[in-house]
């Protein structure tokens, strides 16, 4: 059962994503980018099979030196598959597809001092 307090906070959490994490995937804006997260957060996953481990630095580092997929003139698309909020913790289950790769995304958000933000990004690619 959703409370009006899960609602609102899956709304911002959209909002952060939809503002913030998507749209500064799609421009390579990283400063935008850098806004979903929270400073300390780790990204841990696989890409084509091999192992992908980043501190938030590392990661947006090479997004600021990679063409972004606006510039590219790829087909892009994402999106949220799911959202689960308990207390001051979430979790996003999302999809990117660009360039030639389709990752999902299981996103950690935590509530501090009235923002969401995310904590801890998982990642994979799969197949189409």
């Amino acid at each position: 059962m959703k409370t009006d307090t899960n609602k609102t906070d899956e709304a911002a959490i959209t909002q952060v994503m939809e503002a913030y994490y998507f749209k500064g995937i799609y421009t390579g804006n990283v400063e935008l980018l850098g806004r979903a997260f929270h400073k300390d957060t780790l990204l841990f996953g696989d890409i084509k099979g091999q192992p992908y481990a980043k501190t938030l630095e590392q990661y947006l580092n090479g997004v600021a030196n990679r063409v972004s997929p606006k510039d590219s003139a790829k087909p892009f698309d994402c999106g949220i598959i799911s959202i689960d909020v308990i207390n001051t913790i979430a979790m996003v289950k999302a999809r990117v597809k660009m360039y030639e790769f389709n990752y999902y995304d299981l996103l950690s958000f935590h509530k501090l001092d009235n923002r969401w933000a995310i904590v801890n990004k998982m990642l994979t690619h799969v197949d189409l």
